[in-house]
């Protein structure tokens, strides 16, 4: 999917507060220019409906920002939120287009009914997302996990997951993904 956000340069001794009270989120962007960090602001409403389409650590978004020579592929490092309002305070941005490979999480998708859940058993899945290392360009949405074979007593472990080209587990490929229990009566 792709996701593209438009971001200002922030104006320097600008407040958070007055920014986000004029509708603006503040932003940084780091690793475009090695140790060096840009401050920026983006529309509240272009943020919102950002992060509607990506997910922290996961999507890369084409960053790009009119008043630098920099325009790139970033992915979203750190959204600060208020807890149960929503409002957005703030998003950290991350360069990718210079660095080699990156470790980051991926959520897991269970596909098909299990042979074991017709036979009474009950699903238990311990892990909802894995630590993978891929380059930018290979970053998946999800991995999705086909269980329809596993029966009553059968587990998935993380080194039964069939990863996608380019992208390498991170872990311990001994830890149980998925379990079919037997239901007590």
């Amino acid at each position: 999917m792709q996701v593209s956000i438009e971001c200002q340069k922030r104006p320097e001794k600008s407040n958070p507060n007055t920014l986000r009270r004029t509708g603006f989120i503040p932003a940084a962007l780091y690793g475009h220019n090695g140790t060096e960090s840009v401050s920026l602001v983006i529309k509240e409403k272009d943020a919102v409906n950002m992060l509607k389409k990506a997910s922290i650590n996961n999507t890369l978004v084409d960053v790009a920002v009119p008043e630098m020579p920099w325009a790139g592929k970033a992915l979203i490092k750190e959204v600060q939120a208020h807890p149960w309002r929503k409002n957005i305070f703030h998003i950290s941005f991350f360069s990718v287009a210079a660095h080699g490979k990156l470790d980051i999480v991926v959520p897991l998708k269970m596909v098909g009914e299990p042979l074991g859940i017709k036979q009474g058993g009950l699903i238990e899945q311990s892990v909802m997302d894995i630590n993978v290392e891929c380059f930018a360009e290979s970053i998946p949405e999800e991995i999705e996990v086909d269980i329809t074979a596993l029966e009553v007593g059968q587990s998935m472990l993380l080194g039964d997951l069939t990863m996608p080209g380019g992208v390498v587990l991170k872990g311990d490929k001994n830890v149980t993904v998925i379990a079919i229990v037997a239901a007590k009566k």
